[in-house]
């Protein structure tokens, strides 16, 4: 709840205007029923028509300034907490966008969905609610309690009584609701992961004609949100109603001690009638504490989840690095790496190898061998759990990581391209690329003579994530964003598997001459794309099994052979 303070000091200065003019509104509200009760025992009871029609006046002008005090405070309100609810959102976007990998990776993606949008939503209400009706309740509820006791203390036995039961009532209503209220979130949670991976999964969803699992899956989902939601939902309308209850066996109490005061000339009927009206106030005040309440109840559970985003363990990875890398000269060194995930068994297990500048890595193994979780640590995405990265000698920890990324550029396994052009997409590698720069790098990528093909050429508009484009279409596009960037240190993550040998062939063409002066990095499952490499590295369960050239791992290396004979034959080999 940390955060809560710079919100605070930022907006302090409204909370306090609206608190003024909240004050103000329930002053005017408070003041009419000792008018009324004026114009009933003296205007009235004196027929005196001039005294109650001044009476009159005085009560519709603390009316209308109690009107023109409600509309500052509405509109103070709304203002800020819309402007809290933008803050917050945008401040829960940045932590996660500077979260290292291995923090992000312990938060469910459905969840973190919810957290930016419903929770947020969450916490706005409760301040718009906080700066109207959550401070004016209170106030109308003391105010009214004190007028009404000042007005008539025999009458005022009665809410010593009616006054304790509904705080009593309300205190178990916050009890009751809270946990109640975090399974609605969690379920919420539940249901937007489904919708998530089924939009997402939409086409496999179709292929293996899995509609109606997934539509029954949806369901069970669903029907839990609904089920906990209800639940809440009848658990907290239960307190509104015995809340009402109390008050009105108040009200009726009022009413049957008063006309007996009335009866024996004890009491006046404007009292009466003013002390009703308190009454009336006070319900109202209280019956709005517990409706606030219940939104506070929310608005915790999911002020709790958003603080465990912004208060999640692990520096920003944006924050550490205390040198800034000069020129690269793109020599890599593994000093007895390991690496596990969150604690889980180790990735890789005391990995040691040298990548000296301009060398290209072919890095191969069987699948899960480590040859992804290996590439990620150069340019920091995670960090290693034992051991030392070094670049040109130093260690990587030591260096600004948006600095070390600045000479890098990674083509990860999964193609992923963003809703725009593709001439916007190629430009994430390099922001100010020329077009005659983003068509040699799609050249490259042998990207170039698809791209022209459609009508709108560079222009052409990306669906999201890609889905107008064939698989080895976006492999390439990939490709050809990294190579615009022109890197110092190349990364390619099986980034050539959906696309043919032919391409394939002509695109390793391309990329020697590219490569030429820079380090480069080839994750691949065809032994084809690594065998012409400089070094081939061989991973097979998290450890180094082998390292050389193609001929000497054909010789020496059982793993190395094993796949290769699988793929090419023994007389390819």
């Amino acid at each position: 709840m940390k955060y809560w303070q710079s919100y605070w000091q930022k907006h302090w200065k409204h909370f306090a205007g609206a608190a003024l003019f909240v004050m103000l509104e329930a002053l005017c509200d408070l003041l009419q029923p000792t008018i009324m009760a004026s114009i009933i025992d003296i205007g009235v009871a004196n027929r005196d028509i001039d005294y109650v029609l001044y009476l009159g006046g005085v009560m519709l002008l603390v009316t209308a300034i109690g009107a023109l005090a409600a509309t500052a405070r509405n509109i103070i309100s709304s203002t800020v907490s819309q402007r809290v609810g933008t803050e917050l959102r945008s401040q829960v976007y940045e932590k996660i966008q500077t979260l290292p990998f291995a923090v992000v990776d312990k938060f469910d993606r459905a969840a973190l969905v919810t957290r930016l949008t419903n929770d947020v939503t969450q916490i706005q209400s409760l301040v718009n609610g906080m700066m109207r009706i959550s401070l004016k309740a209170p106030l109308l509820g003391i105010g009214g309690l004190i007028m009404a006791v000042s007005l008539n203390p025999r009458l005022g036995s009665v809410l010593a009584i009616v006054v304790p039961v509904v705080g009593l009532l309300i205190f178990i209503n916050m009890r009751v609701g809270y946990p109640l209220f975090l399974q609605v979130q969690e379920a919420l949670d539940r249901m937007n992961r489904a919708v998530r991976e089924t939009i997402a999964g939409v086409r496999v969803v179709r292929a293996f004609n899995r509609f109606v699992y997934e539509q029954t899956k949806f369901r069970d989902v669903n029907t839990s949100f609904q089920e906990r939601s209800v639940t809440a939902m009848r658990t907290m309308t239960v307190f509104g109603p015995s809340i009402a209850l109390t008050m009105n066996l108040g009200i009726v109490a009022v009413l049957w001690l008063g006309g007996s005061g009335v009866h024996n000339g004890q009491m006046q009927v404007g009292h009466i009638i003013a002390f009703i009206n308190y009454m009336t106030q006070i319900l109202y005040a209280l019956v709005i504490i517990s409706l606030v309440f219940n939104v506070f109840v929310r608005a915790r559970v999911s002020s709790r989840r958003i603080g465990e985003v912004l208060a999640a363990e692990g520096v920003p990875d944006e924050d550490t690095g205390e040198e800034q890398p000069g020129s690269f000269q793109g020599r890599i060194d593994f000093e007895g790496v390991s690496f596990a995930y969150d604690g889980s068994a180790l990735v890789l297990d005391n990995i040691s190898l040298t990548c000296l500048p301009g060398e290209t890595i072919g890095i191969i193994g069987p699948t899960g061998a480590g040859k992804s979780s290996l590439v990620q640590l150069i340019p920091r995405l995670y960090e290693p759990t034992a051991g030392v990265v070094k670049l040109d000698g130093q260690d990587i920890r030591r260096l600004d990581p948006r600095r070390l990324r600045e000479r890098m550029a990674i083509v990860p396994q999964k193609a992923l391209l963003f809703s725009g052009s593709i001439l916007d997409n190629l430009r994430w590698g390099k922001a100010g690329a020329t077009q005659a720069e983003i068509e040699a790098a799609a050249r490259i990528a042998q990207a170039h003579d698809f791209i022209v093909d459609f009508p709108e050429g560079y222009e052409t508009r990306i669906g999201q994530g890609g889905v107008n484009l064939s698989g080895g279409q976006k492999q390439r596009l990939a490709i050809a964003r990294a190579v615009v960037r022109k890197p110092a240190i190349l990364i390619l993550d099986d980034s050539t598997s959906a696309v043919d040998l032919g391409t394939e062939a002509r695109i390793k063409q391309a990329l020697q001459t590219y490569t030429a002066e820079l380090t480069c990095f080839i994750i691949a499952q065809r032994i084809s794309s690594v065998m012409d490499t400089d070094k081939i590295v061989v991973l097979d369960g998290g450890k180094l099994v082998g390292a050389g050239r193609h001929e000497e791992l054909v010789a020496s290396c059982d793993v190395y052979r094993e796949i290769c004979q699988s793929q090419l034959g023994k007389e390819g080999c």
